[in-house]
Formats: structure tokens, C-alpha cells, sequence
């Protein structure tokens, strides 16, 4: 599982116009992905680490800040472009694999407390953030 993560001050995703999920005050934005091998341990793990991770103001965590949290589907995390033009999207996993995983990511950051706000699994979405610092990270299960 790979994960994009940024320190934000507000997010929104919509579908078709629509508002689907969003965060209003500072949080997080994670972009998920996922690939053929992992497992529902690693969306567990990664929950954990991204819940205590002090990369809020003052170096404060998401759990100490109660910070909401907006996750975003993202297959193209796993793009290959080594040939060609054209990145191949072989290394993401097919919606039967990874949708659960998202799900089970985003299950297992409720379940540590969070506020979690999603947008709509293989649907053309449309992110707006803030970034705030700007903080971005990656965490790839694999690491």
C-alpha cells in the first residue's frame, strides 16, 4: 500500500459537482493506493502509524488534535513509466483487491478514533486542498 499524505487546512473532493467528502478545519489528506500483494495488516499498520505521525502544528499528531482526516482513492500511486510514453498502471491492483483495502484502511482509522471523510472509490474525482507548510509525505507499506 502506498500513501501520499498532506498536512492541509481544508480539502474537499467532489463527484459530478457534488461535494462527496470533506475536512473544514486542519487535518490531513491521504492518496491510497494499493498493489497486488498487500494485505489487511498493512492498511492497519499504516493506519496506526498515520494517526500518530507528529506532522501537525507544534509537532502534534492527528490523535492528539483530533484532526479529520480525507482519504482519496488513487491507483495511479503505482504508475509505471520506466518505458515509453505511456505509464502502465500493471503494479495497481484491480478494484476487487483494492477496494477492501481502502476500506479496510479507512475502517481501521475510525476504529483509532478518527474523523474520516472519503471520496468515491474508481469514480473521476476532483481534490482541492490547502497544503499546509507544505507537508507532503509517503509511506509505502513496502518500507
Amino acid at each position: 500500500m502506498r500513501l501520499v499524505v498532506q498536512r492541509v487546512t481544508s480539502a474537499r473532493v467532489e463527484v459530478a459537482g457534488d461535494v462527496v467528502g470533506a475536512i473544514d478545519r486542519p487535518g490531513l489528506v491521504i492518496l491510497a493506493g494499493v498493489t497486488h500483494d498487500d494485505q489487511p495488516a498493512a492498511a492497519e499498520r499504516l493506519a496506526e502509524k498515520i494517526w500518530t505521525l507528529r506532522i501537525l502544528k507544534g509537532e502534534k499528531s492527528a490523535q492528539e488534535e483530533n484532526a479529520p482526516i480525507l482519504v482519496v482513492s488513487q491507483f495511479t500511486l503505482y504508475a509505471d513509466f520506466r518505458k515509453g510514453r505511456r505509464p502502465s498502471w500493471s503494479a495497481a491492483a484491480p478494484r476487487a483487491i483494492s477496494e477492501p483495502l481502502v476500506e479496510a484502511f479507512v475502517s481501521s482509522l475510525r476504529l483509532l478514533g478518527a474523523e474520516v471523510a472519503t471520496g468515491i472509490f474508481g469514480a473521476d474525482m476532483q481534490v482541492t486542498l490547502t497544503n499546509d507548510g507544505p507537508v507532503t509525505l509517503i509511506l509505502d507499506s513496502q518500507s
